[in-house]
């Protein structure tokens, strides 16, 4: 066999080993998914429940922050879904 020729000898524990990285991937968003959710109903709720207060930029601020941690969250799990893609490929 030539050294430049890569040899793919892939045991059940690399297997397993991928399966468990995707899946944490896939938990990692749902977290930031589910941080994100948490934050809008709370920033809703603020909105409805102080309609007429100054307590309204608690509730809108709560709202931006959470479009922002959904998108980063998105953002993260795209681009380690695509490291990860990248990786299997090119073994």
């Amino acid at each position: 066999m030539s050294s430049n020729v890569k040899e793919l000898d892939l045991t059940l524990r690399d297997v397993l080993a991928e399966s468990r990285t995707l899946l944490a991937n896939e938990r990692t968003f749902l977290a930031y998914l589910r941080t994100a959710l948490s934050l809008i109903v709370a920033g809703l709720s603020f909105l409805k429940f102080f309609e007429l207060s100054e307590y309204l930029w608690i509730g809108r601020g709560f709202i931006v922050i959470g479009v922002i941690i959904f998108a980063k969250g998105l953002r993260r799990f795209l681009k380690t879904k695509q490291a990860i893609d990248k990786y299997k490929y090119t073994m």
